[in-house]
């Protein structure tokens, strides 16, 4: 393992020299594992004392090979890898239990997860699920499928050539792994063809309709809730579909069946598990473009192949090249569509709120008069609430409203009237006055703080807080709860807001919280710097799992001391 570390850090050293800019005096790169893998970032010291971020041809295996090792000796789960080296030949390293990460953009500082099995539930899963029978019929589907492919024919002045069907032994199969059936109008179009083939690519609209093994594979990657860390999720929020109340507040659901795409991270899908007022077998929109929530379109794929006639019979498409560009396809003035602005931009809440507005994010460049909150009454279905800069001298109109994300500027912070919030599930506030946080005690679904820009009356009364699992907070405001004992006991992650704290200061912050920071493991040695990308490794130092230990192989020609 030794010997591993050893080369693996010596090569490292030499390609990040081999590609350092002229006139450098000294690299830095660091290695951490990401929700997507390692995440490495690169930055050089020139002489003229001005830094440069660059990029490196490294050997991905090497940093892997070496986090691997040292995680195996030490025990981390997770290492971090900082290496160092110099036109000279000289390098270092030193590996860390990351038990921290750093956090840049609007949210500075370092972030700690204290358990990392624990992942906020989206509210989709626990919403009841809508007993409505299916609205698609096989045989009218089956017909309109017909239809279109006529009405295509015609226009492009030649027929498509669909894919031979798939079999009922296949279709069970394929529900099998699905977890439950195809709706029955789906289920028969694929008794017809197996998706649209390469000729028609756009049969449901301007998307290619796509084969069975392919839709059971995009649903396999929605079985399980995407997790992109505490900073994206802790006071994130899906929307509601419009209608209201039609598709589970969720970006991922193991019901939800992607038959058609455009291969862009975007899917037409068939519910299987709709909301309350839906249907068993709508449609929807989900995927990239979906953050926010998914889109209901229709109460069946049988209505949705309407709609394309529709389109057809009425000219509102483009030839394009082989195939059909249909036009307005998500014109809301279609009896199986409904659609509203799910969200509200301005410099001020207007007198008139649209009852379909569901988030209010008002951004300002500079502070104003405190902001009226009465209008929001009129949007029964406000569930994200945001104002930067824009003060609030009162919150009890959002009392009754079903507002699940709040940030908000309090100057005299009353919370008051956020007691006993049944919806409430975070809160970023800022303060001048001294608040009182204990109305927020009986809060049952807030599991999320940030209080680092808030003036507090009393720190430690969040250790009353049951579910409390997200906390921010500045250095200082730590320094209260952990002196005092009081660290709510329920926190999954804990951020120390504070922008120009060293990682030294963090590692010392998160072992307080009780995280295994360790003691960090140091190699450090030279590689030949007439020709960095060799092997050349020579008088080599590191501390081991249980000691300091020296190693001595043969340096190649030129190689420098340490």
């Amino acid at each position: 393992m030794a010997e591993l570390i050893e080369q693996g850090v010596a090569r490292a050293a030499g390609a990040i020299a081999a590609n350092a800019p002229v006139g450098w005096t000294e690299a830095v790169l660091v290695s951490t594992e990401g929700l997507f893998g390692l995440n490495i970032t690169g930055q050089c010291t020139l002489s003229d004392a001005r830094t440069r971020s660059f990029h490196t041809s490294i050997d991905l295996q090497d940093l892997r090979d070496v986090a691997s090792a040292v995680g195996t000796a030490r025990g981390w789960d997770c290492t971090r890898l900082e290496i160092r080296c110099r036109p000279s030949g000289e390098y270092s390293l030193v590996a860390s239990h990351d038990v921290v990460s750093r956090l840049h953009g609007e949210r500075p500082g370092f972030l700690a997860v204290l358990d990392r099995n624990y992942r906020l539930s989206p509210a989709g899963y626990a919403q009841e699920e809508g007993t409505a029978g299916p609205a698609g019929d096989p045989d009218l589907a089956l017909v309109r499928l017909r239809a279109h492919l006529e009405r295509r024919a015609e226009i492009l002045g030649r027929s498509e050539t669909l894919p031979p069907p798939v079999t009922e032994a296949a279709l069970a199969d394929a529900e099998r792994r699905l977890g439950r059936p195809l709706p029955a109008d789906l289920r028969a179009l694929y008794l017809f063809a197996d998706g649209s083939g390469e000729d028609a690519c756009g049969l449901f609209g301007n998307l290619g309709w796509v084969p069975l093994a392919r839709l059971v594979a995009a649903n396999a990657g929605l079985r399980e809730p995407v997790w992109t860390g505490w900073e994206n999720n802790w006071d994130a929020v899906v929307l509601d579909a419009d209608p209201p109340g039609t598709v589970r507040r969720c970006r991922e659901h193991p019901a939800w069946f992607p038959f058609a795409t455009a291969d862009d991270g975007n899917y037409l899908a068939v519910d299987m598990s709709p909301a309350h007022a839906g249907r068993t077998g709508q449609v929807i929109q989900i995927g990239r473009d979906y953050y926010d929530g998914p889109l209901y379109v229709c109460d069946s794929v049988t209505s949705l192949l309407a709609r394309y006639l529709d389109l057809l019979d009425r000219g509102a498409y483009e030839v394009e090249g082989d195939g059909i560009d249909y036009i307005d396809v998500m014109d809301d003035s279609d009896s199986c569509e409904s659609w509203a602005d799910p969200e509200l931009r301005s410099r001020g809440i207007p007198h008139e709120v649209s009852p379909a507005v569901q988030a209010v994010l008002i951004q300002v460049n500079a502070p104003t008069s405190p902001m009226d909150l009465a209008p929001l009454a009129t949007a029964p279905h406000l569930r994200r609430l945001e104002l930067e800069r824009r003060p609030v001298t009162d919150l009890s109109p959002l009392r009754d409203l079903p507002v699940e994300s709040l940030a908000v500027d309090l100057p005299g912070g009353d919370l008051a009237p956020l007691q006993g919030h049944r919806h409430l599930g975070s809160l970023d506030l800022a303060t001048t006055t001294a608040t009182d946080l204990t109305p927020l005690r009986t809060a049952p679904k807030l599991r999320g703080l940030d209080l680092s820009r808030a003036a507090v009356q009393d720190l430690t009364v969040l250790a009353d807080f049951p579910h409390l699992r997200y906390l921010a907070l500045t250095g200082n405001q730590w320094a209260v709860l952990l002196n005092e004992g009081k660290v709510p006991p329920s926190l999954a992650a804990a951020r120390l807001a504070e922008r120009d704290a060293s990682r030294d200061e963090a590692l010392s912050w998160a072992a307080r919280l009780g995280l295994p920071v360790g003691t960090p493991f140091v190699v450090s040695g030279t590689f030949a710097a007439d020709d960095a990308a060799a092997d050349a490794i020579g008088r080599t130092r590191w501390t081991s799992a249980t000691g300091t230990a020296e190693v001595r192989r043969s340096a190649s020609p030129g190689a420098g001391r340490p």
